[in-house]
């Protein structure tokens, strides 16, 4: 999966690598690509959110090409951070061979399909992605040194 770089390589995962991780993975990606080769993963696949997708083309991320992965399809190689962005990913997550800086900034888990409106969800998400991008600038401006 990574190519050769002098990026450095950021694997970001949660739970199900339907949201968060996602999100996160798209704004670093666009807000940090000159720098760094981006993946993100979920303790157990499932499928990305269509609000993720949504609230990310809302900041001009695209998003819709990304599919939800497992972790274990990057057994075995080697990254320069792994970020955890739930409690349940960082509690799970296995161990990376090499350098790799262990890093854990918990997000909220936006509330599952039904739970409620359309527009409350929508809501949830928006914040969330807010609050990833905030952090997502914090941690380009001190990886990038």
């Amino acid at each position: 999966m990574r190519t050769h770089t002098t990026k450095k390589c950021v694997l970001i995962l949660c739970t199900g690598n339907s949201a968060r991780s996602q999100m996160a993975e798209g704004i670093l990606r666009s807000d940090g690509g000159e720098t760094f080769e981006v993946y993100s993963a979920g303790v157990k696949a499932s499928a990305v959110r269509p609000e993720a997708i949504r609230a990310m083309r809302e900041i001009g991320i695209d998003i819709s090409g990304h599919r939800s992965k497992s972790v274990d399809e990057f057994a075995g190689q080697e990254f320069d951070y792994v970020i955890t962005v739930c409690d349940n990913a960082k509690e799970t997550c296995p161990v990376f061979s090499g350098k790799a800086i262990r890093i854990h900034q918990s997000f909220e888990d936006p509330p599952p399909p039904g739970a409620k409106s359309a527009e409350e969800t929508l809501s949830i998400f928006r914040r969330v992605r807010d609050e990833i991008r905030e952090w997502i600038r914090t941690f380009i401006a001190s990886a990038a040194k």
